[in-house]
């Protein structure tokens, strides 16, 4: 018989042994593959990798009924690698070399060593109030990298119902969609801010039917724009509208410049010289709520963040007016 070298060599080896139907290779094939390529021996290869020496022989026998070639040649007591042997090596570590990396992957995600969590949050809700429940999470879950996205109502619904974030924590002026899970955490009243010596400063709290009259700055993100626009027209009140912007910001700095005044959420950032007094004749308020979509499963960074916000001391919020009346 001919002597055959290269690629005449690769095919006859690939020849030599038909192919074994429903034999399926799997990660022990690889590895006990692996094994005898390091030892060069099947007996250590096979107390490597703890199994018996002919269940060994049978796993790369099967091995190589499913590459469809011989993979070692066996004389005496040497153990040689085939040229096809030699050109599957690599590409099995690398098999190998992923799924370590793919169970390493896992468990820190699982043990919440590199875990990744998106939180949706209404633009509209301050940062006073989460501040402390972030500044504790973080310091018992060091391993979860947290990102906010925020947003109106409606987009993070959308993205809630995507997945593209695994929580949000809004507020609705009207009842949120069934599909939903919802949690509320914190009663929130509206407030009325206005520049430092303007006339609304007589009040401990404002009734609605005081601003009648009034220049209005409008918060264009406020969800709750509608049903204060129908509880002043209800009592008769009107508001001449000036400007109006996205930004709380701005509309902050242009109230204290005394362009105007608005309504603005209890626990806002207030910029240093805004006054404020809760609505009043009738108090306003909305819920926030910590929002999940009904029946979907929590990962373990989530579930934990979810039982993390559930828990959190939201009764123990501080005298904001008290506060913002110090500061001004």
């Amino acid at each position: 018989m001919p002597l055959r070298y290269g690629i005449d060599a690769r095919i006859a080896l690939v020849k030599e042994r038909p192919r074994a139907l429903g034999v399926a290779m799997d990660i022990h094939h690889i590895r006990y593959f692996l094994a005898v390529c390091e030892t060069r021996n099947f007996t250590r290869a096979a107390e490597k990798c703890n199994v018996t020496q002919p269940a060994l022989s049978r796993a790369i026998q099967q091995l190589e009924d499913e590459v469809g070639g011989l993979l070692f040649r066996r004389e005496r007591n040497l153990t040689h690698i085939t040229d096809l042997g030699a050109l599957l090596r690599p590409r099995f570590q690398q098999v190998v070399d992923e799924l370590t990396g793919v169970r390493s992957e896992a468990s820190r995600f699982l043990c919440l060593t590199d875990a990744h969590l998106k939180v949706g949050i209404m633009c509209t809700i301050g940062p006073r109030r989460f501040t402390g429940l972030l500044t504790d999470f973080n310091r018992r879950h060091k391993g979860i990298q947290l990102q906010l996205i925020e947003g109106v109502p409606s987009k993070l619904s959308a993205l809630l119902e995507s997945g593209e974030i695994d929580v949000a924590i809004m507020s609705s002026s009207d009842s949120f969609p069934e599909r939903f899970d919802v949690t509320s955490l914190f009663r929130e009243r509206f407030m009325l801010a206005f520049p430092a010596g303007h006339r609304l400063g007589e009040y401990d709290a404002i009734p609605i039917t005081a601003i009648d009259g009034e220049v209005y700055l409008r918060r264009l993100n406020c969800e709750y724009w509608d049903y204060l626009s129908v509880l002043c027209e209800e009592r008769g009140v009107t508001t001449l509208q000036s400007y109006s912007s996205e930004r709380e910001d701005w509309i902050q700095n242009m109230v204290a410049g005394g362009l105007g005044i608005c309504f603005i959420p209890e626990y806002s950032a207030v910029i240093p010289g805004l006054q404020v007094r809760p609505v009043a004749e009738p108090e306003v308020s909305r819920e926030v709520c910590l929002v999940t979509v009904a029946g979907r499963r929590f990962s373990p960074a989530v579930l934990t963040f979810v039982n993390a916000v559930k828990s959190y001391g939201w009764a123990e919020g501080p005298n904001v007016l008290s506060m913002q009346r110090s500061a001004a």
